[in-house]
């Protein structure tokens, strides 16, 4: 336990690394089919159904690293957890109220009766939206400090619709992706729109956070962290504006450069995603707790961490797995 220094110093940190991967992937694997959902009114039914089939194989997947990464916040952040979830109580229990509601909708779409596959249809829309919008309203709270004024209310609001339109945009790169014909050129057109959507979002939380914390601004704009810190906001330029070229010259005759939204889209995901984890260690309750405040005893973490460098891998494991075997093009929607 003592290999790598003091317990109490690498242990906290190795949990939080491990807690903010996982969330990182689940805000990229099931924001693209959150996003998909999203996207479900501007379709039409035989379109609905290539959708669904491009997000079939991997929904269920995608949201285990959402349940993982709540548990490990219990298990390795107990304080933490009590902390964040008395003060999102209210968007925790909308969010799992759209989970639960999606997943009915997306099986019981395809073995209602006809008449009712439009009810199930709007029901797998409603679920995906109030998700995503429960998710920004959560993260705009959390930049905030989980405090529960009128100004803070009004700014995770503006969060939570610009976090359902990112994760529309990534469904969009996504069935760029995996689709092809009438569908791929609307996901284009869905993801031209979706990108202002996107970059409005970034910004704001770009903004708001430094603002917030007197701690953060200096992280961010003091010398020399201001210099080497510039190639993370240089970066995330680029890439919006090589999306912004790329979706301009898409779809392409033989279906060069679909790939490219989405991984793009991936990138910019994780940097943002980079430059909030900076902002915020060591706290993992805004300038209230830090890691190591909230942290368990050294000896229940190590024991936690020796079950989950089994488990990770096998989550890991199969999920690589189930993108490999499902490569390629969206197929018909077939429950045989």
């Amino acid at each position: 336990m003592t290999l790598f220094g003091d317990p109490a110093q690498w242990l906290p940190v190795a949990f939080a690394t491990l807690m903010g991967v996982s969330i990182l992937i689940y805000v990229i694997l099931d924001g693209f089919d959150l996003g998909v959902g999203i996207l479900f009114p501007f379709a039409d039914e035989a379109e609905k159904d290539r959708m669904v089939a491009s997000i079939g194989p991997f929904w269920d997947a995608n949201e285990t690293w959402l349940v993982l990464a709540i548990g490990l916040l219990l298990v390795a952040f107990p304080a933490a957890h009590g902390a964040i979830l008395t003060a999102l109580y209210l968007p925790v229990a909308i969010m799992l109220v759209g989970l639960i509601l999606r997943g009915v909708a997306f099986e019981f779409r395809v073995k209602a009766p006809g008449h009712h596959k439009v009810y199930w249809n709007t029901a797998f829309y409603v679920g995906s939206l109030i998700t995503a919008l429960s998710q920004g309203f959560m993260l705009g709270k959390y930049i905030m400090g989980l405090e529960s004024t009128m100004g803070i209310w009004i700014f995770a609001v503006m969060t939570s619709v610009f976090l359902a339109v990112g994760y529309s945009f990534i469904g969009a790169c996504w069935l760029i992706l995996k689709t092809d014909g009438a569908l791929q050129r609307k996901a284009v057109a869905w993801a031209r729109g979706g990108i202002w959507g996107l970059i409005i979002g970034l910004a704001l939380i770009s903004i708001a956070t430094p603002l917030v914390s007197e701690r953060i601004f200096a992280k961010w704009f003091t010398f020399p962290e201001v210099l080497l810190l510039l190639p993370l906001p240089l970066m995330s330029a680029l890439l919006v504006g090589l999306l912004w070229f790329a979706l301009r010259q898409l779809p392409t005759r033989n279906d060069s450069w679909a790939w490219f939204p989405f991984a793009a889209a991936i990138a910019l995901f994780t940097l943002a995603f980079f430059g909030m984890a900076y902002s915020f260690y060591p706290y993992v309750v805004p300038e209230q707790l830090t890691i190591y405040e909230a942290a368990s005893a050294p000896e229940s973490l190590f024991i936690i961490l020796v079950g989950t460098v089994f488990v990770l891998p096998v989550i890991a494991g199969y999920s690589v797995l189930s993108y490999t075997i499902f490569r390629g093009k969206a197929t018909e929607l077939r429950y045989d």
